[in-house]
């Protein structure tokens, strides 16, 4: 091989080298993906629990109260433009989330969630810091609630450990604002847990929420995702 050919190859894989760590580092998109019952209880059931259990439904009755394993978050999920990389998926996460259900025959009479959004995190400091003043405002409003105003009936399969698909009437408190909801959730009875999961589309307006703004950002949608993954175990 000529010199000059092996100075073309060298050149042509230093440059797919240059352009797989530029990849890496700048374009990939590490936002975490969305929450699903299968990985929420993957992760729930690597944590110390009680031992497993197959309850019958009485089983499930009564108070229950999140785990203090630490998995349990509530969030959002947005789309943006950004100058520099293009097209992006924000997503930012809270653990500071108090929560407790109550489950009465084969009905959830009760669920109140309030969650400290003043703990969101992404993985942008700058945009955590450009949401506690614009957009979600979580320094003015630091708090975010949902509370149930109609029970939901459980499936048959709901006690003996059987996933399940349900949805959550109720209100949900945002941005200082409240309107009434409905959330698709999932959940799964595991190792005498009740791992929930779910996601709800917010519309900005509904919230009287103003899309953020910023240097390098081109755009942001007017609309995005509220995400939640809530273990729960009996009080008691």
């Amino acid at each position: 091989m000529s010199r000059t050919r092996i100075v073309i190859v060298s050149s042509l894989v230093a440059m797919s080298a240059l352009a797989a760590v530029v990849w890496w580092f700048v374009f990939r998109d590490t936002s975490p993906a969305a929450p699903t019952l299968e990985g929420a209880i993957a992760g729930a059931t690597s944590t110390t629990g009680p031992e497993p259990s197959q309850p019958a439904l009485e089983g499930i009755e009564g108070a229950w109260s999140l785990s203090g394993d630490g998995t349990s978050y509530v969030g959002y999920r947005v789309q943006e433009e950004l100058a520099s990389i293009g097209a992006k998926t924000a997503v930012g996460r809270t653990p500071l989330v108090e929560a407790a259900l109550t489950v009465e025959g084969d009905r959830v009479t009760s669920v109140i969630v309030d969650a400290d959004l003043s703990g969101l995190a992404s993985d942008d400091s700058r945009r955590d810091g450009a949401i506690r003043r614009q957009g979600l405002e979580t320094s003015t409003f630091p708090s975010a609630g949902f509370t149930l105003t109609a029970p939901i009936t459980l499936p048959a399969g709901a006690a003996s450990g059987e996933p399940i698909e349900v949805t959550g009437a109720g209100d949900l408190t945002l941005h200082g604002v409240t309107r009434p909801v409905e959330v698709a959730l999932e959940a799964q009875l595991v190792d005498g847990r009740i791992v929930v999961v779910g996601s709800l589309p917010i519309l900005f307006d509904d919230f009287d929420i103003e899309k953020p703004s910023a240097l390098g950002v081109l755009s942001v949608d007017d609309h995005g995702l509220m995400e939640l993954l809530l273990v729960f175990e009996l009080v008691g």
